[in-house]
């Protein structure tokens, strides 16, 4: 039996058992093996002398990368070629674009690396079409921008919107759309049984101790310690097991939206993380690439040097997804020997509590914030100090070649 009937008969199973108390650790036990066996569909294991598999070799480049992801003939190649100036082959039937198509984005100073992906089918966690080289590459990106039809994408309370076979998508394979990490900690140990234990007030409701017990079996770990810090269900406590979750934010982008009237716009634009565009019409442009900038968490830093004005031509640009945006991310930039040199920083903007405040290694930027570099008087401490010193010296390397010799008695 292959991989895909073992994950239809499981399917199958979690179909027809009852959810209830009774069956909550059964149930979270058919998750955890059918997560098992879409990540060995995922990643197959290769044959001896087999050669590399087939994808889309995209350099990272810019500050940032941002992939289109969409069903075929939705708009993304248009997107792109208006938000980028590149030249993507566009026409009214499906699947024109059939590899990766990189373009950048120059906004507020900064690199944006956009990917126009080919079209993806329902079943592309299965491998259907060419979902897994888009689903690798999505994996591998800071922002996911979701293309959607607005004129058939959002049935009236349809299960089967493009949005909703999207997501499930995606998730299949690991990624996680405008999601946190969940709070669970866990350390395998060598005996003592499984320990759950939690600082959740009031106790876990979504899971309990013989549901963790039966999820862990099946990964076979039967002695570990466990700890949930948020109150947690079995779905998350298997992506914490798993490892190999991405967690990225992503903007659904609903095109075409001239098609539709006033009130539909409205209706569609109030959603959370959506954004109503038109290619045809050039419309929303500007408030894309605005909603992009903040989904991204990029900050300009403007350096300063004592006694000059701020240089307000080349910005440092910082990524909350890419290091952090703390000054020792700054200072990193610059050099890598810059950190441990700061003695302190002078910063002007909105960040700090009053203009030119001294701050350290620690200290969060924003955007635009200007920062002047203070250096540490320390090169007299780089070797070493006392008798761990690496610096040559002509006294002594012992202790006992430095104290004097007894005179002999005669």
């Amino acid at each position: 039996m292959g991989i895909l009937e073992r994950i239809k008969d499981i399917e199958l199973e979690m179909s027809r058992t009852q959810k209830n108390k009774a069956t909550s650790s059964h149930l979270g036990a058919l998750k955890a093996r059918l997560c098992k066996l879409r990540s060995e569909l995922l990643n197959p294991p290769k044959a001896a002398g087999s050669g590399p598999g087939e994808g889309f070799d995209v350099v990272k480049y810019g500050h940032g990368r941002v992939a289109l992801i969409g069903f075929p003939s939705v708009g993304k190649s248009t997107l792109l070629s208006q938000l980028t100036g590149t030249e993507s082959e566009a026409a009214a039937y499906e699947f024109t674009t059939l590899t990766c198509i990189p373009g950048v984005i120059h906004y507020n100073d900064a690199k944006i690396q956009l990917l126009d992906l080919p079209g993806i089918i329902e079943g592309a966690s299965e491998g259907k079409g060419r979902g897994r080289q888009v689903i690798a590459v999505a994996k591998s990106s800071d922002l996911i921008l979701m293309v959607l039809d607005a004129c058939k994408s959002e049935a009236a309370n349809s299960r089967y919107a493009h949005k909703d076979i999207l997501t499930r998508e995606l998730e299949a394979v690991g990624l996680r759309l405008n999601k946190k990490p969940p709070g669970i900690y866990w350390k395998k140990k060598k005996a003592g049984g499984v320990q759950l234990n939690s600082t959740v007030p009031g106790g876990l409701t979504k899971i309990d101790e013989k549901t963790v017990i039966r999820v862990l079996q099946e990964y076979k770990i039967h002695h570990a310690e466990v700890l949930f810090r948020e109150d947690c269900d079995v779905d998350q406590l298997i992506d914490v097991l798993e490892g190999n979750r991405k967690y990225v934010r992503c903007l659904y982008v609903y095109n075409k939206v001239d098609a539709l009237t006033i009130e539909e716009v409205n209706t569609l634009s109030r959603r959370p993380d959506s954004v109503c565009i038109s290619c045809y019409m050039n419309l929303g442009m500007d408030y894309l690439l605005k909603r992009v900038w903040d989904a991204m968490g990029l900050v300009r830093v403007y350096t300063k040097k004592m006694g000059t004005k701020p240089d307000f031509e080349e910005p440092v640009v910082l990524s909350d997804s890419r290091g952090g945006i703390a000054v020792k991310h700054f200072c990193a930039q610059l050099h890598a020997d810059l950190p441990r040199q700061l003695k302190y920083a002078l910063v002007w903007g909105t960040s700090p509590k009053h203009y030119g405040q001294r701050v350290g290694l620690k200290h969060d930027l924003e955007d635009e914030d200007v920062v002047q570099i203070v250096k540490s008087d320390r090169h007299h401490y780089e070797d070493g100090v006392g008798r761990f010193s690496t610096k040559k010296r002509n006294d002594p390397a012992r202790i006992q070649d430095r104290q004097k010799k007894e005179k002999l008695k005669t």
